[in-house]
């Protein structure tokens, strides 16, 4: 058996999750808040990791995954906030690239 989950499985985990504290989501505005802060918590791993900035010997051991997903965790929050199927915006998305940007790159040779 595979442990594999679907997006709708995803945002339905989350869901559960959240579902069951009085609070809830939180607002969209405090969304976007959030996952502006996660996005700066991976920014400073792919720093620490690729870059030329060392961590400090005092600073937690994180990793561009964990930071990942969290990143992961907040957006479907987001998205379930706002009752947006990530399933059907990702399909939209990929629809839009392959039609607008299909010769936009240089393709590899699949001979």
């Amino acid at each position: 058996m595979s442990d594999r989950k679907t997006m709708k499985q995803l945002q339905a985990e989350v869901d559960t999750y959240i579902s069951q504290f009085k609070e809830g989501y939180f607002s969209p505005l405090a969304m976007q808040a959030r996952l502006t802060e996660e996005l700066g918590e991976l920014a400073r791993e792919i720093n620490h990791y690729y870059g030329e900035k060392p961590k400090k010997s005092t600073e937690k051991e994180n990793t561009v995954e964990e930071e990942m997903g969290d990143i992961l965790f907040v957006l479907i929050c987001f998205a379930n906030s706002l009752n947006i199927d990530l399933e059907d915006a990702h399909n939209r998305v990929m629809a839009k690239f392959q039609t607008r940007d299909k010769d936009r790159w240089t393709k590899k040779d699949t001979k």
